[in-house]
């Protein structure tokens, strides 16, 4: 199973690509290997709701479906929630199943503590999880270019923040910083693979790390 965040946060992107692109790219990557290993593969796109399920099935038909899904699917909702996936996948997946989440991970409180514990310490009770996140490295600080209006992606709204402000910049890397360290400790907690991707580095690179780990 994939679990496909396809929130407003991955439209991000300072290189030749954006989150979206390399994850697309992850997500059919990983469908066409189970397709060789002759296994089914379903996807859950979503993002603060579930979006849209394909149930598992074989077969290059069904493959080429989800291809196109990846790349033309367009949601409802901007926003991100990691927990509903994790909790549809315990409830609508009965088998103990592969399951990656493609995500950003980009949903913690504001004390940089992840939203999504309980539904993904239930979740790996039941089926084998890992994590791909992808990342660019340009949202992990602000960098000092004077007063400039800034928009949130999943929620539309912007406000002017001045970025030359010492102060408030550190604010927010420090906030990151407990965001990925918070996140990796608990994915060590529940023994959930996880490897981070950033856009500017070879994702089938990092996807070797994760199946070696594994």
């Amino acid at each position: 199973m994939l679990l496909v965040d396809v929130s407003e946060s991955l439209a991000f992107g300072t290189v030749s690509q954006t989150k979206r692109d390399m994850l697309t790219e992850i997500a059919a990557t990983l469908a066409f290997a189970a397709i060789q290993n002759n296994d089914k593969i379903g996807v859950i796109f979503f993002s603060d709701r579930i979006e849209k399920f394909i149930p598992p099935q074989k077969g290059r038909k069904h493959i080429l479906y989800i291809i196109r899904e990846l790349l033309g699917f367009v949601p409802e909702s901007g926003r991100t929630d990691v927990k509903v996936p994790l909790e549809f996948l315990t409830n609508a997946i009965k088998k103990k199943c592969t399951a990656f989440l493609l995500s950003d991970m980009i949903d913690a409180n504001p004390d940089g503590t992840p939203r999504y514990e309980e539904a993904l310490k239930v979740a790996v009770n039941r089926h084998d999880l890992s994590v791909i996140e992808v990342y660019d490295r340009r949202e992990r600080s602000i960098p000092d270019v004077g007063l400039v209006n800034i928009k949130d992606s999943e929620t539309g709204r912007d406000a002017w923040v001045d970025t030359s402000n010492k102060k408030m910049r550190l604010a927010y890397e420090e906030w990151f910083r407990n965001v990925e360290q918070t996140s990796t400790r608990l994915f060590m907690k529940y023994n959930v693979d996880k490897v981070s991707i950033a856009l500017d580095e070879d994702y089938v690179k990092g996807l070797m790390t994760l199946f070696k780990n594994r």
